[in-house]
């Protein structure tokens, strides 16, 4: 149960690394450190992302 605990944080967080590539991706101005901004963002949820959907997935149920 807290591996799948564990993976829904980590697929949340995921999500909002993506959100928050993508709001600077729009509102950005084109530096150098806009791109570096949204490349770390982008490459943190995703890797947060998959490992959430990885420890739900490969996570069984037991009974109670």
């Amino acid at each position: 149960m807290e591996k799948r605990v564990l993976g829904i944080l980590f697929s949340l967080l995921g999500a909002l690394g993506l959100i928050l590539a993508a709001v600077q991706f729009m509102n950005g101005s084109g530096g150098v450190r806009n791109i570096k901004a949204i490349a770390i963002y982008s490459i943190l949820g995703l890797i947060f992302f998959f490992a959430g959907i990885g420890l739900i997935k490969n996570t069984k149920d037991r009974p109670s």
